[in-house]
Formats: C-alpha cells, structure tokens, sequence
C-alpha cells in the first residue's frame, strides 16, 4: 500500500515508519522536524526505493494538500502532535496549533482525497488518528482501567489538545463519513525517545553522574507499553478495525515512577556498574502542576475485536531499552536547554 505517516520522524512515528518500510510499503514521511524530531530514528530506512520524506507542518494546509496530491495514500497514519505535558504548561498555544489545528487540515486533506477516490479504493481507504490515554484525565488508586467508553476529562494542555483532537475526528466521520478509526496508548517506551521524556531522562542522568529527578514523592502511576507491541496495534487496527470506533492499547504494565525509576537503577547496576549505586543519584523534584495520579488502560476491546495483545513484558521491555541507550550514547546528548527543566507553571 501507498501509506502517509505524519510524525514519521517522531518517536512512535519512527517505530511504524521503519515496520512499514521493512513490509515493503509505499511510505511518505511528512514531518515538520521540530525538537523532537529526529531523521536518525528513520536512517535504516532513509534511501530506500520505498521511503520519502517531506519537511512540512501538518498545521500548512498547502503543504498538506501537495504531499496528499503528489502521493496518493491508501492509507494515513497521523501521529504528528507537540506531546511533552511540561512544554504545554509552558507553552500552550503551540500544542493548539499542531494538535487542533493540525488535526483538521489534515482531516479536510484526507476528505477530499477521499471523495476523490474510485468506489474500490474509498471501501478500502483508513485514516487512523493516534492519541493518548491522558484525554481521559486522572484515576484514583482503586478505579477500573480508562476504557473506550471512559469520559474525557483532560488535566494538561496537552490533553485537552489531543482530546479536541479526538473530537474532531469522531465529527469527520459522523458528518462526512470519512472512515477514522481512533486509538488510545497507554506510555510508550523504548529506543529512539526524546532525552525529555522520563525513562530517557532517568538513563542519561543517571550515567552522567548527575541527580535523577522524580517528581513531588513518585507516586504517581503509569501503564508502561512497548512501542513496538503499539506499533502493531496501529497496524492491526488498520486492517482489522471499525470505521467510527475507538481502540485503547496498554501494556498491562502499572507502576509507579518510583518503582521504575529504581528497577531502571538496578538495570543499569548491572550492565554499567559505577562506583556507587544509581539509586543514591535519586533526588524528589517539585512536581508538575496539575499532575495526573493514575492512568491505566484497559485494552480489551482491541484484544478480542482485533485479536492484538502486548507481547513483551515491561521487565524485558526495559532491560532491552536500556541496552539500546547504553549501545547508543550518542542519541542521549543534547542542548542542555532543549531537555531543561519544563512545566513549573506560567
């Protein structure tokens, strides 16, 4: 298939850029390479008879319009979001323009490229929009897992972005009938994430002798997927969803950060063993404002309509995580100002 991905150079973007590719896809990369893209998360595939890349905003409705024109997808994939909770309590505005905005050019895009489309490839034609579990807000210690079905109440910017988001692509189908399938993730983990993002933060940190921050007590609990069990999710979804319908994917895997960022310690104990124990590195942080205590994902839906299910376990995730980081220094460094501290408030 001739598949457009939007975000492809982003963390999970990349993940199912490089899958896409190895399944021998027409692929069509459209990026804006903001901070948090990064071409060298799609270098295996760059170059390749079956790979293009288009620098472009998803917010640029001419820009949109031509990589849909020139390429033709069969199928799109759209990813691209501004997605770090600490930069939206920041910096607001810019997670409307991407995440919103964004949303519904490339919604009208798809539209019309679809009405344009021979009755074959219009039954055959998706357009999966990817979000996060924040868009339902917080749970408390003893709820039951977010499912499809959960009302939204989101916490951040950020959410509340990628909520609006999910809203308009709901209305694009009940009022255009233009076939979206919508999907939830729990955290994602794995090679290629931004140095901001925690597991990242807790490994390079850790290794460059510095303080590790948790925030507030470390209580707070998160559901912990691989990128590579979402990115197969995704791709199931696609093939195998309803049009109109909603599909969470988590890992099965809570923890508190604390919790984690210790077994991450113990991890790099053994296979970069210091002088001192990483644990002793662990420093409490003032938390984030209006920081979520709980999310947790109940996957079932997907798991018994698209017969999908997380395959690798969150021990095995992170120690095969931390040997990618530990065999790839290189991606850990950055400007000390582009993974600063974020998110203390306005």
């Amino acid at each position: 298939m001739r598949i457009l991905v939007t975000g492809g150079c982003g963390f999970i973007g990349s993940a199912l850029v490089r899958r896409l590719v190895a399944e021998g896809h027409d692929v069509l990369n459209l990026d804006a390479l903001t901070y948090a893209g990064d071409e060298r998360s799609v270098a295996a595939v760059a170059g390749l008879p079956n790979y293009q890349f288009r620098r472009g905003d998803v917010a640029d409705a001419d820009i949109v319009g031509a990589a849909m024109s020139g390429f033709n997808p069969d199928r799109i994939f759209h990813l691209a979001a501004e997605s770090h909770v600490d930069r939206s309590i920041d910096g607001p505005g810019i997670f409307v323009t991407t995440n919103l905005v964004g949303t519904s050019i490339m919604l009208d895009a798809a539209l019309m490229h679809w009405r344009g489309l021979d009755e074959m490839a219009r039954a055959a034609f998706r357009f999966i929009h990817v979000s996060t579990d924040e868009v339902y807000g917080t749970l408390g210690f003893g709820d039951p897992a977010f499912a499809e079905d959960t009302p939204y109440a989101p916490n951040s910017p950020y959410a509340a972005s990628k909520a609006g988001a999910d809203h308009l692509a709901r209305a694009w189908v009940e009022t255009y009938g233009l076939p979206v399938i919508i999907t939830n993730c729990s955290n994602n983990y794995g090679p290629y994430q931004h140095p901001e993002k925690l597991i990242p933060t807790v490994i390079r940190t850790a290794l460059s002798g510095g303080d590790i921050p948790v925030y507030g007590k470390g209580e707070n609990i998160r559901d912990w997927l691989y990128v590579a069990d979402h990115v197969a999710g995704l791709m199931v979804a696609a093939d195998s969803g309803e049009i109109g319908r909603k599909y969470n994917f988590g890992g099965d895997a809570e923890r508190t950060n604390i919790d984690l960022v210790r077994t991450l310690c113990r991890l790099l104990d053994e296979k970069r063993p210091a002088a001192n124990a990483y644990e002793d590195q662990i420093r409490f942080v003032a938390d984030r404002p209006g920081h979520d205590l709980r999310y947790a994902v109940d996957s079932q839906r997907a798991q018994s309509e698209l017969g999908w299910a997380p395959s690798v376990t969150l021990d095995k995730g992170l120690s095969e995580t931390v040997d990618w980081y530990l065999a790839n220094p290189d991606w850990l460094s950055r400007d000390p100002a582009e993974i600063a501290r974020l998110g203390l408030g306005r």
